[in-house]
């Protein structure tokens, strides 16, 4: 998960100093795909009703949903919760947005829609992978022509992006015969996820001709304990503005969210979450889910956790970057004020939002593909460090420059 404490907070300018030959004429195709909370989504309006009577109900025009920080502000947030919220269809199992909202991904292909999250403001303090893609660019690469992004509705979980999945492929066959090579594909947390199921669809044939390797950072192979807790009380993600109470109530419509929970191949029987009356492992999660009282959780965990349970290798050659030494939770204790309370913490290694267990599950593919596999882990490293750290940061551009036979 991006965790939206560096989407919002990095109140400084980060100076990157990457020593690195321009090497134009070799460069492979990159796609960067980007993790919970790092792309773009505008909605226009057409509402039958408000929240409050200073809601907009009615926009002429797509306007910028997320990430616009004056729409976190107090009492106009109740206005962005509204509009960014998803409902729960029953009968189709998907979800879909509120009455009279329009919301879509900002355009698709173009890396600078995953750089800075304002497509208004071009401000540090809203930037999610503006470093990384500048030490791409110093490297000779061009943005829309050899750097490309595939931003998709963060919302949704894997069975709700099937056009996404069908816009990627066309993605890397487009840069494919633009750039005749086969195509590097990064991706952050859950783009990380998103990658990885892609590429365990597609045939091995497909996957030889057209993709190079798949870079992934701090992605979180067997999900996070941090999407438990959001379920259960909230969590502020390190966001100074929102309580939270008011991201659990945004963040508990969204599949992707349940698609990110904690996967059983790595956390087995465990107790994650524990309370005066009860014990919970993932065998009890439909119950954890009636007794927090969103039983639409469960639906939408049943609908993603075949893609979150696939582990397979994915057939490509890897670069697997993350972080540890990070206190990262490992089990919720709730006292007797129940769920709505901030729970004791019990922590174990990891990157701050992914246990060290679940970012290392690459290490697995060593033994179980011939395409190579590499694993790197940088130590007290986090989440989003990965992404803007001088040392993880030149590790991943030497891995891009190998990977482009650019010595």
């Amino acid at each position: 998960m991006a965790r939206y404490s560096h989407l919002l907070l990095i109140l400084g300018i980060h100076f990157i100093f990457i020593s690195s030959q321009v090497c134009n004429d070799s460069l492979v195709p990159v796609i960067l795909v980007p993790g919970l909370g790092g792309s773009q989504l505008e909605a226009q309006l057409n509402k039958p009703t408000v929240k409050h009577s200073f809601c907009n109900s009615i926009t002429n025009r797509f306007f910028n949903l997320w990430l616009d920080v004056k729409q976190l502000l107090p009492v106009v947030i109740d206005c962005w919760i509204d509009n960014i919220r998803l409902n729960y269809d029953d009968f189709s199992n998907h979800t879909y947005n509120q009455p009279g909202v329009k919301i879509r991904v900002s355009d698709f292909g173009n890396p600078k829609v995953v750089e800075y999250l304002d497509s208004k403001s071009w401000f540090p303090v809203e930037g999610y992978l503006n470093v990384l893609t500048k030490a791409i660019v110093d490297l000779g690469y061009t943005r829309s022509k050899n750097l490309y992004a595939a931003p998709y509705d963060f919302r949704k979980g894997p069975s709700e992006l099937g056009n996404w999945f069908e816009e990627l492929e066309e993605l890397i066959e487009n840069a494919y015969r633009n750039n005749t090579s086969s195509v590097i594909l990064i991706g952050h947390s859950m783009g990380g996820l998103l990658i990885h199921k892609f590429l365990i669809n597609k045939s091995q044939i497909w996957k030889d001709k057209y993709i190079k390797a798949f870079i992934s950072l701090s992605t979180p192979f067997g999900g996070s304990m941090k999407a438990l807790k959001v379920f259960a009380s909230g969590d502020d993600l390190g966001v100074f503005l929102l309580r939270p109470a008011i991201l659990r109530e945004v963040l508990s419509t969204m599949p992707s969210m349940a698609y990110l929970l904690p996967v059983k191949k790595i956390w087995g029987d465990e107790i994650l979450v524990t309370t005066n009356e009860k014990n919970y492992t993932l065998d009890d999660l439909e119950q954890f889910f009636i007794d927090i009282g969103n039983p639409t959780g469960w639906k939408m965990y049943l609908n993603e956790r075949e893609y979150a349970t696939e582990l397979g290798p994915p057939g490509v050659e890897v670069r697997c970057f993350y972080g540890e030494g990070s206190a990262t939770i490992k089990r919720l204790i709730y006292g007797s004020n129940g769920f709505r309370r901030s729970p004791l913490l019990e922590f174990e290694d990891g990157d701050g939002t992914a246990s060290l267990r679940s970012l290392e599950y690459c290490k697995k593919w060593i033994t179980q593909q011939k395409e190579r596999v590499q694993t790197k882990v940088f130590d007290e490293i986090d989440h989003m460090g990965v992404i803007q750290d001088n040392l993880a940061l030149e590790s991943i551009v030497r891995a891009v420059r190998e990977l482009s036979n650019c010595e």
